[in-house]
C-alpha cells in the first residue's frame, strides 16, 4: 500500500463507551485472514487519561481485530520526543493514572496536583468541606518536593476538580514554583507549560457535545490574563489538529510499513474523523521536528464522518467575516483560522463508508 489511515476514536468508532455499528464492519475489510492489517493504521485520539496499552486492549475488544500499543497515539504521545523536559520536575494535571502515564512517557520526577495540595492544604479553599480544620504552616515548594531547580507544568487532560487544578496551576505559574508565596507578576514569561488535547468539546452518549480539555484551557488562559494582563504561553500544544501530532502519527505509520517490509513509500494519509492540520502562529523550533518530517507523505486527506460532533445540517453563518470564528471555529486561540484547512476533502456517513471510499480512490483491492 502507498497510503495509510489515521483513525479518530470518539465519534468515529465509539460514542462514549457505545460502539458505532459501522466500525466492526469497516475493520473486517482492513485485515487479512490472519488478523494482520493490510494497510498501516494508527488510532489518533485526544484522550489522555490512560496508557497506550489499555487503549489498544479496548480497541481490540471493540473492533474484533488485534491492535498493538504501537498503533495507538494518545494526545500526550509526542511528549516522548520532549527529552529536554524528562529530567525536570513536572506538575501534571488531568485524571487517570497520571504518574504511570508520565513515567511511561519518560518523565523522571512527576508530581500530581493532589500531592501539591497535600503539601499546601491552605491553598484549596473553594470547597468548604475540604478546607483544613486547623491552620498548618508548611514551608514546602515544588523545588523542595522535586529537589530540582528546573520544572514545568504538563496538562494531560481535563481534571475532575477544576477549581482545585485552576487555583494551584495559577499559584505555581505566578510564584515560579513556590505556591505558598505571594504572587510575583514580574515573573514573566512563566515556567514552561505543555498542553495535550485542545478539544473544546467531544461527543459521548449525550445528545449534545460535552466539555473537553480545551474548555479547561480556556478557563486557565482567561484567569491568568485577568490576573496579570498577560497571555499564558505554551511551550508546546499537542493533540489533534496540531501539526506536531500529525507529524508524530506519520512517524508511527512509517514505522509500521518498515516493520512489515513494505517497500513502497507512503504517499497519502487519510485522516478519518476530522480536518487534517492547522498551523500555529508561532512554531517552537525543535531538533526532532526535522527527524519526524523526513520522508514525509506527499499529502494528507481528511474524511469527515457524520457520527461525531459534525452536523451536516448545521447552518453556516451569513456573514462569515464577522462571525465564522465564533460560530464555526472551535480551535485553540493560538491556531490561525483558515477555512481551507478545516474544510474536509470528503464527507461520508460513517467509518465503513470512509474505508470503501479510500479503497476506491486508491484502486486498492484487498
Amino acid at each position: 500500500p502507498s497510503f495509510g489511515f489515521l483513525f479518530d476514536i470518539d465519534g468515529v468508532l465509539v460514542r462514549g463507551k457505545t460502539p458505532i455499528p459501522a466500525a466492526k464492519t469497516a475493520f473486517q475489510k482492513l485485515v487479512n485472514s490472519q488478523g494482520q492489517f493490510l494497510v498501516p493504521v494508527v488510532f489518533v485520539t485526544n484522550a489522555g487519561n490512560c496508557l497506550r496499552q489499555k487503549k489498544a486492549d479496548q480497541l481490540s475488544h471493540l473492533l474484533g481485530v488485534p491492535v498493538s500499543q504501537d498503533q495507538v497515539m494518545m494526545s500526550h504521545s509526542p511528549l516522548r520526543m520532549f527529552k529536554r523536559y524528562h529530567e525536570k520536575c513536572v506538575l501534571v494535571s488531568g485524571q487517570g493514572p497520571l504518574l504511570d502515564i508520565a513515567q511511561d512517557l519518560g518523565f523522571c520526577q512527576p508530581i500530581t496536583i493532589e500531592t501539591l495540595r497535600e503539601k499546601h492544604p491552605l491553598l484549596d479553599v473553594v470547597d468548604h468541606d475540604r478546607r483544613p480544620n486547623v491552620l498548618v504552616s508548611v514551608d514546602c515548594s515544588l523545588k523542595v518536593i522535586c529537589s530540582l531547580d528546573d520544572f514545568s507544568v504538563v496538562l494531560f487532560g481535563e481534571p475532575v476538580r477544576w477549581e482545585t487544578n485552576l487555583q494551584l496551576i495559577i499559584d505555581v505559574l505566578l510564584t515560579s514554583g513556590y505556591p505558598g508565596n505571594p504572587y510575583q507578576h514580574e515573573n514573566y514569561p512563566h515556567i514552561p507549560v505543555l498542553a495535550c488535547n485542545m478539544d473544546l468539546m467531544w461527543v459521548a452518549e449525550a445528545q449534545s457535545p460535552r466539555f473537553g480539555h480545551g474548555t479547561f484551557m480556556v478557563c486557565l488562559e482567561n484567569i491568568y490574563k485577568k490576573i496579570t494582563g498577560k497571555e499564558l504561553k505554551y511551550e508546546a500544544l499537542m493533540g489533534k489538529p496540531s501539526k506536531l501530532t500529525y507529524q508524530y502519527a506519520e512517524y508511527l505509520i512509517r514505522a509500521q510499513a518498515a516493520e512489515r517490509q513494505w517497500q513502497q513509500p507512503i504517499q497519502t494519509l487519510y485522516a478519518v474523523g476530522g480536518s487534517t492540520t492547522l498551523s500555529l502562529d508561532v512554531e517552537t523550533g525543535s531538533s526532532w521536528e526535522n527527524e519526524l518530517a523526513s520522508a514525509a507523505a506527499a499529502r494528507c486527506r481528511s474524511v469527515l464522518v457524520c457520527t461525531g460532533v459534525y452536523n451536516p445540517h448545521s447552518e453556516v453563518p451569513s456573514d462569515t467575516r464577522e462571525s465564522i470564528t465564533e460560530t464555526v471555529f472551535h480551535g485553540h486561540r493560538d491556531f490561525r483560522f483558515d477555512p481551507g484547512l478545516v474544510e474536509p476533502d470528503h464527507i461520508v456517513p460513517d467509518i465503513d463508508a470512509a474505508v470503501d471510499l479510500v479503497f476506491q480512490l486508491e484502486n486498492f483491492a484487498p
